[in-house]
């Protein structure tokens, strides 16, 4: 399993006239911690669209717990639990301190320019196989 942690202050505008976050306000956070993940594996998501790879959401879902407002300083701990082969699926828990606000995933393929699924990079599957030996 690969875990990472990333930190953001909820912003006004991600909040609803409730003064809570906005339920689509945390898609964008998850793509944060996918993007961190990725990036402390050595998979640069840059480098990985230069490369002509594309990692589009095929599927995404999230429970909401306890509401987070402005000005909070949240956790999103993003895990990968499984080696990927055509999919990766990563999850989600989205934490104000040691409190669980939501929790997540989503499901990704990697496809080329021209949207053909295909297999991760040589370079991608090699840094998978040894984080899950």
């Amino acid at each position: 399993m690969i875990r990472s942690e990333s930190q953001v202050t909820v912003r006004y505008a991600e909040t609803d006239m409730m003064g809570v976050v906005y339920h689509g306000s945390y898609l964008p956070w998850f793509e944060v911690g996918r993007t961190t993940l990725l990036k402390e594996m050595g998979l640069v998501y840059r480098a990985l669209e230069e490369q002509g790879y594309r990692l589009p959401v095929l599927e995404v879902g999230a429970k909401f717990l306890r509401p987070a407002v402005y000005d909070d300083v949240i956790t999103i701990v993003t895990f990968l639990r499984e080696k990927p082969l055509l999919r990766i699926r990563l999850e989600y828990e989205v934490r104000r301190g040691s409190e669980l606000l939501a929790t997540g995933y989503t499901v990704h393929a990697f496809i080329n320019r021209s949207g053909t699924p295909v297999r991760p990079p040589g370079a991608a599957a090699a840094l998978f196989a040894a984080a899950f030996r």
